[in-house]
């Protein structure tokens, strides 16, 4: 097969063709260096400089979702680069009608914009980005704590009114960072898990929203659905009018294998980031890109991770990673 560029690679891998090598992305977060738009954009330059990827995943913390409510968070060490959350928006459940709007060229987010204006000037013209975005029931997730299950089902209506306002501020945001040059969204989604809620709940509370911000990111040509945790919804997800999905296929149903049957575009997965990436051998990690590619007969991969890679993630291991996808 003649060679394709990165992009004409995931347009084949969505179109569930075989493209002229297993297209691969994997992602990190660089803590500290994620709240400010000029160093998460060279950081996150640097380390696409250092291995190619076919897609960049932009990757900020998950605080700059809701820094501009008043939600204050700090850098303790976590291995996945994650932060830890002092405080909160949300106290108790009137506090749900006080949230205002936000202008997503201010703040954090405006940090975000810019970092994306950044990456998408620094990147070849072939390589597309896509910025995380967390779905509105996430991020009401991150305004009130693990209460928000409780707050869903007993105060509905004060819920219901929090995630109109992040909605409304999120089409904004995800309309900015497709302006910026963005390729799509990478849309983060948390609580689609049966250990949280029914999927009565989340069809009521979760997918009207998802939806509002996916109908902006439509112009784009690819857009991400990442499934997080154990359990997920995953045919409710898959319904959604993405181009692919990502999701914990070596922990959680289904595997590469049976999703392939279930959704249309292109599923991105096929390695564990704890076990393999990070605590395996290169030979395991070959290993895990060749059956992954064994799954689904090289059809419709991107190869990636179920989540973030740990920031301590051997670089031998992310080398054998690149090289056994660019050699099948």
């Amino acid at each position: 097969m003649r060679a394709q560029d990165k992009r004409a690679r995931i347009e084949t891998a969505i179109a569930g063709g075989r493209p002229d090598r297993l297209p691969i992305a994997l992602w990190r977060h660089f803590p500290v260096d994620d709240q400010r738009a000029e160093a998460l954009a060279a950081a996150t330059l640097h380390f696409q400089q250092a291995w190619d990827f076919d897609f960049v995943k932009i990757s900020p913390s998950s605080n700059y979702c809701v820094a501009d409510w008043g939600v204050q968070t700090r850098w303790e060490g976590n291995q996945e680069g994650t932060r830890t959350y002092l405080t909160r928006r949300v106290h108790q459940p009137e506090d749900y009608e006080r949230l205002e709007a936000l202008d997503v060229r201010r703040g954090m987010l405006g940090e975000m914009v810019r970092a994306v204006e950044l990456i998408v000037q620094g990147l070849p013209q072939d390589t597309p980005c896509v910025m995380t975005v967390f779905s509105p029931l996430t991020v009401v997730r991150y305004l009130r704590g693990d209460e928000f299950v409780a707050d869903l089902r007993r105060h509905a209506d004060a819920v219901l009114h929090a995630l109109e306002v992040v909605t409304r501020v999120y089409e904004n945001f995800v309309e900015a960072v497709l302006e910026a040059g963005c390729a799509g969204i990478f849309l983060a989604v948390q609580p689609a898990s049966y250990r949280l809620l029914s999927e009565e709940e989340y069809r009521r509370f979760g997918e009207p929203f998802d939806r509002r911000l996916l109908a902006v990111a439509e112009r784009g040509w690819f857009n991400v659905l990442h499934a997080h945790g154990d359990d997920v919804m995953w045919d409710l997800l898959a319904a959604y009018p993405v181009q692919a999905i990502n999701w914990h296929d070596r922990h959680t149903p289904p595997t590469l294998s049976e999703a392939r049957s279930r959704f249309s575009g292109a599923l991105v997965g096929g390695l564990r980031q704890w076990e393999t990436l990070l605590k395996g051998t290169p030979e395991e990690v070959r290993a895990e890109v060749e059956d992954a590619r064994a799954q689904v007969d090289g059809r419709g991969l991107i190869v990636g991770a179920g989540c973030v890679m740990p920031v301590t993630t051997p670089w031998g291991n992310i080398r054998a990673a690149v090289e056994a996808a660019r050699r099948l």
